[in-house]
């Protein structure tokens, strides 16, 4: 079965052991792939570091984890999740990663930025100047400045998409209901600007490549993260979205044709979920 890398996004890491526990970012999912005989490469790079960085760190963490396996020589499927997914392309078209890569795939990833980063660095960075005081403080928070709107403009400019390698997206959107609560600000402020979104990527930012769909849950959740009251109903089990996309991204592979072209792919609106 080919291996499947889960790269992690902003603030995350991949698993980490505390004690004789193990904690993983993406509770339960990597187990539910590994139990189908899929070999499973958990990332960790820096949380909050430069895309450029954490692409870097990715490809030497994949190949040391593969090499580890004895599975040094097979293409894998890479699937990140949120900044992961900026990563991830860094990774395929800048740093020679696509030949070992059979298609990349992002879940709630903020290809064209999110209006949240653009606010952190308005009002925490350039009236508070947090962000130059952790600068200060040796704290790396590159990441902010890269996910704002703006710069992934002229990310998507520098980073084009590797010919020949297929991109898949997946989006995620809540109303405000269902939004996590620490998450309301961020929902309306995108809301605002870009329409239906997850609590801090909107489905419109999220959709590039092949277009998955529109999972119906808030970013945390999408991780099985889940931070707000809830009855866990079996139609909110968000492992099975992960087990049905990885059928989605192994059939479509397997399929002599795949795609259609990248330009007619982002210029189509993405589907609506919400009513």
């Amino acid at each position: 079965m080919v291996p499947i890398v889960l790269h992690h996004g902003l603030f995350g890491s991949g698993e980490f052991q505390l004690g004789p526990v193990k904690f993983s970012y993406f509770r339960g999912i990597d187990r539910a792939i590994a139990a189908r005989g899929h070999p499973v490469v958990m990332t960790n790079v820096h949380p909050t570091s430069s895309i450029e960085t954490r692409a870097r760190q990715l490809k030497e963490d994949v190949f040391k984890k593969l090499k580890g396996m004895g599975r040094q020589r097979e293409k894998v499927i890479l699937i990140a999740h949120s900044l992961g997914g900026l990563d991830a392309r860094y990774a395929v078209s800048k740093l020679g990663m696509a030949d070992h890569v059979a298609c990349v795939v992002t879940v709630t990833t903020p290809h064209r930025g999110s209006p949240v980063a653009d606010w952190i660095v308005k009002n925490v960075g350039e009236r508070l100047r947090i962000l130059q005081l952790m600068n200060v403080l040796g704290l790396d928070m590159r990441a902010i400045v890269d996910l704002t709107t703006r710069r992934c403009a002229e990310f998507n400019e520098e980073v084009p998409d590797v010919p020949g390698l297929n991109y898949f997206s997946v989006s995620a959107a809540q109303p405000p209901t269902d939004i996590a609560p620490f998450a309301f600000h961020s929902h309306q402020l995108i809301f605002d600007a870009e329409g239906e979104n997850d609590g801090m990527v909107s489905v419109k930012s999220s959709t590039w490549g092949r277009h998955l769909g529109v999972w119906p849950a808030d970013h945390w959740q999408t991780i099985n993260r889940h931070y707000r009251w809830e009855i866990r109903k079996p139609e909110k089990d968000i492992v099975h979205h992960w087990t049905t996309l990885l059928d989605q991204v192994t059939e479509a592979l397997s399929s002599p044709q795949l795609v259609e072209s990248d330009s007619k792919r982002r210029s189509e609106p993405a589907p609506s979920v919400l009513p």
